[in-house]
């Protein structure tokens, strides 16, 4: 018989890490939607203020079936995806820029500072004034509004890479291009993935308030019409579509992770 202190020792290093359980969100969304189609069908939800998930679905699939859909969607991914990337890159950029060099944080984070807390929905009409009531305001009002979430989620990022690790490389006399490259960046891109998902979701909600105003065509506009003919199956038609891209764009993010995380 073995004696107590001869028992093997359970390995408990494993940290927080999550575990991957994918079924119990797609549950979770089964089980709200199944509760508000019965409040629905049962009269504890009023169909003037909450339609059915089923005539809700119903919608989509005519949307889909009439070729509506693209139609709707196409020009508003255009928008997000231009508008998004200008601001994205630039975000990256100033905010590489604003963690390595002294000169550029003294002179860009006040700029940064001031700039971060004006609500972007708010310079709407401005940027209409600026560019125009086309697509150019669009692009610039999606950019401003992902940029400044991303720089600050950016050299925020690179402040808290551990400088350890970079004194320990300039021991080993590395070069300032292999610490940025080797320790500096991927260090910093947990942070700024997890800024980015916070900047496209702002980039969401700016490009329906700005198809809202001035857009033909564009799931903010068809939205927007929908609020106005009291169309509540195609409203929450339009709104489950801008969740369904958010969760694509989580879903998208989440790989990046994976693939650019491996080290962790």
């Amino acid at each position: 018989m073995n004696s107590p202190s001869k028992q093997p020792v359970p390995f408990r290093g494993g940290g927080f890490a999550p575990q991957p359980k994918a079924w119990v969100g797609v549950v979770v969304f089964i089980v709200l939607i199944a509760l508000w189609e019965v409040g629905s069908r049962t009269g504890f939800l009023s169909p003037l203020t909450m339609p059915r998930p089923s005539n809700v679905w119903l919608t989509f699939v005519d949307l889909w079936q009439s070729g509506m859909l693209w139609q709707q969607l196409l020009p508003s991914l255009t928008r997000l995806a231009v508008g998004a990337s200008v601001g994205v890159l630039i975000g990256i950029s100033l905010g590489l820029m604003i963690g390595l060099f002294s000169l550029a944080r003294a002179g860009l984070v006040p700029l940064i500072s001031a700039l971060f807390p004006i609500p972007k929905i708010a310079l709407l009409p401005l940027f209409v004034i600026w560019f125009g009531i086309d697509e150019a305001s669009k692009y610039a009002l999606i950019a401003f509004g992902t940029f400044t979430p991303t720089v600050v989620a950016t050299y925020g990022a690179v402040d808290n890479v551990d400088r350890s690790l970079i004194r320990m490389g300039q021991s080993f006399s590395m070069s300032w291009f292999s610490i940025v490259r080797k320790i500096v960046l991927p260090g910093a891109m947990p942070g700024i993935l997890s800024g980015l998902r916070v900047s496209l979701a702002i980039a969401i909600i700016l490009l329906v308030a700005a198809e809202m105003l001035g857009a033909e065509y564009g799931i903010g506009a068809y939205i927007l019409q929908a609020g106005s003919l009291y169309d509540l199956e195609r409203l929450f038609t339009g709104v489950a579509i801008l969740s369904l891209l958010g969760v694509i764009i989580s879903f998208v993010i989440g790989q990046l992770e994976k693939r650019l995380l491996k080290w962790r």
